[in-house]
């Protein structure tokens, strides 16, 4: 049997086109998600949901993730404007490396820059 509440999951705010309330997903689960008018409401409905989708892929042989490994590919494509792509294929000629080397980079290089900011101010307080 899973330990269902050690699967990691998000909740987000709905907004009112989208039906209000808070949505939660399963980042192990591309195909699990569920909502309710509250946080806890959300959570312990997507827990009956988590519980269904992990009995299903059960019944049908499949393997279930293992808490907190994911289900993130480690791809994803984005639309780019076309000047920002050019300047982005000169440079990583220039560099002499891969379109996707020096985008992989250079957002690793900004969420680090993120986190540093993040750790100073809070050490400011």
């Amino acid at each position: 049997m899973h330990n269902l509440e050690e699967y990691p999951f998000e909740i987000r705010p709905l907004t009112k086109d989208e039906g209000s309330g808070f949505l939660i997903s399963f980042t192990d689960f591309n195909e699990c998600c569920s909502d309710g008018e509250t946080p806890q409401e959300a959570i312990e409905n997507g827990m009956d949901a988590l519980r269904g989708v992990i009995l299903t892929l059960e019944e049908l042989g499949h393997p279930v993730p293992a808490p907190g490994s994911g289900g993130h590919s480690g791809k994803f494509v984005t639309r780019v404007p076309k000047t920002l792509h050019s300047k982005l294929v000169t440079r990583a000629r220039r560099e002499g490396v891969s379109l996707n080397a020096l985008v992989t980079a250079l957002l690793a290089e900004g969420i680090g820059d993120a986190q540093g900011r993040e750790r100073k101010s809070a050490t400011a307080i």
